[in-house]
């Protein structure tokens, strides 16, 4: 099915290229999927923006949030991603893995996911003991938007992903029993 190939530096528009470029300089590459939203003019600069963009989401909450998407949609290049960006702050693989399987031990951390997983399963439609429990923990109506941006964020890439197939450039998450 895949007939996506990884366009390259030589191959993008000028506008593409600039952000290669600084994504080169940053990341040290340019990720698989990143480069595949180059096709388009517009939407690798327009997601990059989105994506960071001022959040109340912590790096690790946020990490969390983008392991259970991933993990719902089926991305495995995202697992894998969020894996490691995971671990860099501050999981352990088999925190990661519990993520992916919708649950954490830090009650707060636990709700966040149970929210978000319940958010990208159900399309934004959540039983009211999971949104308590969410505010319970702490959370607040601002951190509730935030969330779902977030989740929107990464079912975009999911969404590529799948289409696209494109190598993953990441070390592969281990893939869930």
């Amino acid at each position: 099915m895949n007939n996506f190939n990884v366009p390259t530096r030589e191959t993008v528009s000028p506008a593409n290229q600039a952000i290669f470029d600084n994504l080169q300089k940053g990341l040290g590459f340019v990720p698989n999927l990143y480069a595949v939203m180059a096709y388009s003019e517009t939407a690798l600069g327009k997601y990059l923006a989105f994506q960071s963009v001022k959040t109340t989401l912590t790096n690790k909450e946020k990490e969390a949030v983008n392991l259970v998407v991933s993990q719902i949609n089926h991305c495995r290049y995202c697992q894998s991603a969020h894996t490691l960006l995971g671990k860099m702050n501050g999981f352990t693989e088999e925190e990661t893995i519990d993520l992916r399987n919708g649950h954490s031990n830090d009650p707060k951390l636990n709700a966040l996911v149970k929210l978000a997983k319940a958010i990208t399963e159900n399309k934004g439609v959540v039983a009211e003991p999971i949104l308590n429990a969410f505010f319970n923990a702490g959370y607040n109506k601002a951190v509730l938007v935030d969330v779902v941006m977030l989740v929107g964020d990464k079912i975009i890439m999911n969404y590529l992903h799948n289409l696209t197939e494109v190598a993953i450039d990441f070390p592969l998450a281990q893939p869930l029993s």
